[in-house]
C-alpha cells in the first residue's frame, strides 16, 4: 500500500466521493439487480447481466476509494517550502523556445486535473519540475520532443 498525499480539499473530495457511491450510488445498482431479476429467466436477461456488470465496477471504485483514504495523509500548506517545487506548490513556468506563460498545481494523481490547472506529480511535466526553484531550468520529454521550462515563481497552494 503505497501513501496518497492530498490537499484538505482532494481528502475532502476523496471521502465525499466514497460515501456517495456506497449510501446512493450503490442502493441504485441494487434497485437495478431487482427489477431485472423480476422480469423472469436470468439466463437470456440482459437487463440483469448489466446491472451485475454495473455492480461489479461500481464494487471495484468504492474498494479503490477505500484504500485511498487509508493510505490518504493530508500535508499542511501551513509548513510548505516554497523554494523549491514539489507536490501542492503552484508554479509559474515559461516556455523557453516561444516564452509562453503558464501556470500549474502540482498535486497527487487522484487531484489532477488538467482544465483546472492541476497537473499530476508523476505526470512528465510534474516530475520533470520537482525539485526545481526559481531561475532554473525544466528539461521536459514532450511527445514531440525536449522542452524547455524556466521556473518564474513557486507558490504554496
Amino acid at each position: 500500500m503505497s501513501i496518497i498525499y492530498l490537499s484538505q480539499k482532494g481528502y475532502d473530495d476523496l471521502k465525499a466521493e466514497l460515501q456517495q457511491l456506497k449510501s446512493v450510488d450503490r442502493l441504485n445498482i441494487i434497485n437495478q439487480i431487482a427489477e431485472a431479476r423480476d422480469k423472469g429467466d436470468l439466463s437470456e436477461n440482459a437487463e440483469y447481466d448489466a446491472a451485475k456488470e454495473a455492480q461489479g465496477l461500481l464494487e471495484a471504485r468504492i474498494a479503490k476509494l477505500e484504500n485511498d483514504v487509508a493510505n490518504a495523509r493530508v500535508l499542511d500548506k501551513t509548513d510548505m517550502d516554497t523554494s523549491t517545487v514539489h507536490l501542492l506548490t503552484k508554479v509559474t513556468i515559461k516556455n523557453i523556445d516561444n516564452s509562453m506563460q503558464m501556470t500549474y498545481a502540482i498535486v497527487s494523481e487522484s487531484e489532477a486535473d488538467l482544465a483546472a490547472k492541476k497537473i499530476s506529480v508523476t505526470s512528465p511535466i510534474g516530475k520533470g519540475l520537482l525539485g526545481k526553484a526559481i531561475g532554473e531550468v525544466a528539461e521536459i520529454q514532450a511527445p514531440n520532443g525536449i522542452v524547455n521550462f524556466e521556473i518564474i515563481d513557486i507558490q504554496a497552494l
